[in-house]
């Protein structure tokens, strides 16, 4: 293991993604928090705030149909094999219930202190954010959607290779990750800001009360910052298969990228 504090990567480390995702969620959160609040105080107050939604998992979605048909199926049989008098005694079958599993997911709010009105809302999206026909999903965009018809900023940050994107009219250009800007009175155009593995995080302009300039997000900076911290560099096991897999010439790029970090 290498003894540098940071990631092998120019910009987002795809390994946090598949090993430590929700740790860096929550450092990451905080470090914007931090840096908008450094910024806009007293005039802005960033706040981290809590969604809580109930998903089940795809393992429950793609079989609670057929345990039901196996039991039908046995105990058709078993009916037409007693022979005996009397009813008879069936063994059951153990089966699993489908249980929903709590998600808990934090973004950032940023509020007016004179006024007290939402301005802004910053959302870091989450692997069930992005889970196609999933229940996360499905409680995401109907936020999304609320949101986009209100008087508030939107700001949408996807660093997850996998998963479905975020809808829009037009194709998304080609890149590994986004950021959408929602501006309440652009809408419904999106800013959209698009990069690769090979790239930098970019700074990210967040949207204010009008005639008020835009704030800016360093990702760059915070996320080497958060990686030093949180001691990523020493606990990411940069032997695991990358999820999505890359296409030979970037397979290539990572195995030199990696031995070069680690000195060889």
């Amino acid at each position: 293991m290498a003894n540098s504090k940071l990631s092998p990567f120019p910009g987002m480390d795809p390994f946090i993604e598949m090993q430590v995702w929700r740790d860096f969620h929550t450092n990451l959160i905080i470090a914007m928090q931090k840096h908008l609040n450094g910024l806009l105080l007293p005039r802005y107050v960033a706040r981290v705030e809590e969604r809580v939604y109930m998903e089940y998992s795809d393992l429950y979605a793609a079989r609670s149909i057929y345990p039901d048909v196996s039991i039908i199926r046995e105990a058709s049989e078993q009916r037409a094999e007693w022979t005996g008098s009397g009813p008879k005694v069936l063994e059951p079958v153990t089966l699993t219930a489908p249980m929903p599993e709590e998600h808990r997911e934090n973004y950032l709010t940023l509020v007016d202190l004179t006024t007290r009105d939402l301005i802004t809302v910053i959302e870091l999206l989450s692997p069930s954010n992005k889970r196609a026909s999933g229940d996360g999903r499905r409680e995401y965009l109907k936020k999304r959607e609320a949101l986009l018809q209100s008087r508030v900023h939107l700001v949408e940050l996807d660093l997850l290779r996998e998963g479905e994107r975020l809808p829009t009219v037009e194709p998304l250009p080609f890149a590994d990750f986004y950021a959408l800007t929602a501006r309440e009175e652009r809408r419904p155009k999106l800013e959209v800001y698009h990069w690769t593995l090979r790239d930098p995080l970019p700074i990210l302009p967040i949207p204010l009360k009008l005639p008020d300039d835009d704030a800016h997000l360093p990702l760059q900076t915070l996320f080497e910052d958060v990686f030093a911290q949180a001691g990523y560099a020493y606990s990411l096991d940069y032997n695991a298969e990358i999820t999505p897999p890359l296409d030979e010439a970037g397979a290539q790029w990572l195995k030199e990228r990696l031995a070069s970090w680690n000195g060889e």
